[in-house]
């Protein structure tokens, strides 16, 4: 039977902190720990949504550009890359910002600094503006893709373990689908006749919304503290750069093809930008809607296993988008291209799903039991998070790169295809040699190891 807790004594108005928080104990969690969590979770989506949405609003305003603002497809797919760059970079800082400001008040200050990139846009886009000075503008756009990192620090603090896929999947996906719904704002605009700075006059507001309602609602934990041993640990750690590279196959995917989609439609197929924003949206909105079920997949039948057959499903899906590429095929490419964003979303959910179960597995190999080996399991996974999500993030610019140079080459995206192609069936192979086969392998060999603990990834 579980001791009655003393729930958190109510934040200060100064400063919202608590002083005393443990979601681990079942009695502290129903009288007072979850009401709490899911109110800052609510909030914290939000802000990431928004972030999400500034982050990819790039990937929209070029759709804007036309011949008058003197861009070549080049120049549009090397600012958008730049952009994605920056978003990568900037959440490993914003990992590790929430346990020196406190959630709530880092939330207040991500949220409010989207408005340097949003006011800077609607101060340049105009035609005549040069493109060094779109191209900085929209390197500050890069700050939202940080929002990810951090929010998701931030809930991983207030859920007890066996609510943390549910609760992560659920920030992870309500911030994903900022992509879509910017998009979706930018199809009506342009439908009305609208310019960019309608676009962004509209978030400019919602930006201080959710900085407001953060500093309302949120809170801090106290005894979240920095572990910058766990972050070297993490780092040190081969998995951490596995799961790296996996997951720039996932998320480096979904992210890159956002911001990609409306150029290639534009570029390749002569789409006009009305006609492209009609279904930009679709792919980046499916897989966001998905990513849950890729983690509830991975509860079920093993991360790597999913992970494993979503990549031949990758695979597949960049197959037939070569063949319609060449064949000039519209609408077999546009739907090929929005099951591959499906997919990706998939094994987003798939791959974030096995990062708390390998570190897991190594606190068991080491001889560790119970709370100990979820203590150690929770440490390096959440320390790991935050550069597997920064290297995952780089995808997105190989991706946009890709594009780049395949138009510069051959005037349209099918070498860029064939390169991604290669790629999903190098990450079907690393996960298998590494978190498949190696299972196999030791499961015949068990018998004679029987002392010695084994890293049996079959349930990660």
């Amino acid at each position: 039977m579980t001791a009655p807790s003393t729930a958190p004594a109510p934040p200060s108005r100064g400063g919202r902190w608590i002083q005393q928080w443990d979601p681990e104990d079942e009695t502290f969690w129903k009288e007072t720990g979850e009401k709490v969590a899911k109110r800052n979770l609510l909030f914290s989506v939000l802000s990431e949504h928004i972030g999400f949405s500034i982050w990819t609003l790039w990937s929209v305003l070029v759709l804007f550009m036309g011949p008058e603002y003197g861009l070549t497809p080049a120049d549009k797919f090397l600012l958008t890359s730049m952009v994605t760059l920056v978003g990568a970079v900037v959440r490993v800082p914003y990992t590790f910002a929430v346990a020196i400001f406190g959630g709530r008040n880092w939330t207040i200050i991500s949220a409010s600094l989207l408005l340097i990139p949003t006011i800077a846009a609607f101060t340049v886009m105009k035609p005549g503006t040069s493109f060094n000075t779109f191209l900085v503008v929209g390197l500050l756009a890069g700050i939202g893709g940080g929002n990810f990192a951090s929010s998701m620090t931030n809930i991983n603090a207030f859920f007890p373990l066996r609510k943390k896929g549910w609760a992560l999947g659920l920030n992870a996906g309500g911030g994903n689908i900022g992509v879509p719904v910017i998009q979706l704002v930018a199809l009506a605009i342009i439908g009305a006749s609208g310019g960019p700075r309608v676009l962004l006059g509209i978030y400019i507001p919602l930006i201080l919304v959710a900085a407001v309602l953060a500093a309302l609602f949120m809170d801090n934990i106290e005894n979240v503290k920095n572990d910058t041993g766990a972050a070297k640990d993490a780092a040190r750690d081969g998995h951490t750069w596995i799961m790296s590279f996996l997951y720039i196959g996932t998320f480096g995917s979904f992210i890159g093809y956002s911001f990609a989609f409306g150029q290639v439609l534009t570029n390749q197929f002569g789409r006009t930008p009305l006609e492209a924003a009609y279904v930009t949206f679709i792919g980046p909105l499916l897989g966001s809607l998905i990513r849950p079920v890729g983690g509830a997949l991975a509860d079920k039948y093993g991360g790597a296993k999913i992970t494993l057959w979503n990549y031949v499903g990758m695979a597949a899906a960049t197959a037939v988008l070569i063949a319609a590429s060449m064949q000039k095929s519209l609408g077999l490419f546009t739907v090929a291209f929005v099951v591959l964003f499906v997919l990706s979303g998939l094994g987003n959910g798939s791959t974030f799903k096995m990062i708390p179960g390998i570190f897991h597995t190594k606190a068991l190999a080491k001889g560790l039991e119970g709370e100990e080996a979820a203590a150690y399991g929770r440490r390096l996974s959440g320390a790991s998070m935050g550069l597997i999500g920064a290297v995952g993030a780089l995808g997105g610019v190989g991706i946009n790169l890709a594009f780049r140079q395949s138009f510069l080459s051959y005037g349209s995206g099918t070498g860029a295809f064939v390169a991604f192609l290669a790629f999903y069936a190098a990450c079907f192979l690393v996960t298998w040699a590494v978190y498949l086969r190696r299972t196999a392998a030791q499961g015949r060999t068990s018998t004679a190891t029987e002392a010695k603990p084994q890293l049996n990834y079959a349930e990660v």
